[in-house]
């Protein structure tokens, strides 16, 4: 085989376990074993903390806070900002960070969803879900700017963080499609009922590993192998305990995490909440690595990541 970039991505240099399990990143931890580490961190100074101990990851696959849809409670979180500019500008910041953790053959998977500017002021509706989506004043409920902040605009957040990626040097492709079969019905007279996301995969380079016989659709006749549809048809999680109010779905984390990591690669997720990423990756032999500043939601992650172990038969 030809010593090329091509090759050369096909069989990525993974980070030493040693580098893994280094004191220095452990001392740092809120919990950690051989294949798992959770660090309770804003995402920023977790990210730069990587950074410091020279991990570099495989596969970040993650969904950050959507924008104006939840309060996490905390001051400066990411998904309040006033401005939806604002909020785009944070996202690349962080996944600049990411650009330096991520391996040069490595993939970033970004679940993102979309905000209806609204300009309407707090919500007045009794619904519990209604509730919960609409949290007070949202920075959506607020007056718009005249421009792209308009009421009953589609802000297409998205692909306006995915083009402000590109344009940060991210290599764009794919804005695969999540198709959801039970979504949360919206209270609208006047357009059609959202029931997808983006699920955007970027890249550093042209070469990258990917593999798609994990999860590629066999064909009867030939026995040959296509990729995998960018269109996606999998259900919304349903929670995880009551831990989280946003939890990631195991289906969605699937094609991202067989496809692009390789054989003891390291899976990350900057976002990490319920850490569903994390338990997918520890069920298939990967390693891993979550950020998440709750402690509740650490704490829960290293529950679920021991009891996993004990289900697996494997050692803690």
């Amino acid at each position: 085989m030809k010593d090329t970039p091509a090759n050369r991505a096909l069989h990525p240099v993974v980070t030493p376990q040693a580098l893994f399990t280094d004191p220095e990143l452990i001392d740092h931890a809120y919990y950690a074993d051989e294949k798992a580490v959770v660090l309770r961190d804003d995402v920023r100074a977790g990210l730069r903390k990587l950074i410091d101990a020279g991990i570099k990851v495989d596969c970040i696959v993650t969904s950050p806070p959507y924008y104006g849809q939840r309060d996490y409670g905390y001051d400066g979180q990411l998904g309040l900002e006033e401005r939806p500019q604002q909020f785009i500008d944070n996202l690349v910041e962080v996944f600049q960070l990411c650009w330096e953790v991520l391996s040069d053959t490595g993939s970033l998977w970004i679940n993102i969803g979309d905000t209806y500017w609204s300009g309407k002021g707090a919500h007045k509706s009794g619904e519990a879900k209604q509730g919960a989506r609409r949290f007070g004043i949202r920075p959506q409920d607020r007056p718009g700017d005249g421009t792209w902040a308009r009421p009953k605009q589609l802000l297409l957040i998205p692909h306006r963080l995915a083009i402000a990626l590109q344009d940060a040097g991210w290599l764009v492709r794919n804005d695969n499609v999540w198709v959801k079969p039970n979504p949360v019905p919206d209270q609208v007279r006047d357009r059609c009922s959202i029931s997808h996301e983006y699920v955007f995969h970027f890249t550093k380079s042209r070469w990258y590993y990917f593999d798609r016989l994990p999860v590629g659709r066999k064909q009867e006749k030939t026995g040959s192998v296509l990729p995998p549809l960018d269109t996606w048809d999998a259900r919304t999680a349903s929670g995880n305990g009551g831990k989280h109010r946003a939890t990631f779905s195991d289906d969605l984390v699937s094609i991202p995490i067989l496809a692009s990591t390789p054989p003891d690669g390291i899976v990350l997720d900057p976002f990490n909440g319920s850490g569903t990423s994390m338990l997918f990756a520890r069920a298939r032999g990967f390693r891993s690595i979550g950020i998440d500043r709750s402690e509740d939601y650490c704490e829960h992650v290293a529950d679920e990541l021991k009891s996993l172990d004990s289900q697996l038969h494997l050692e803690p």
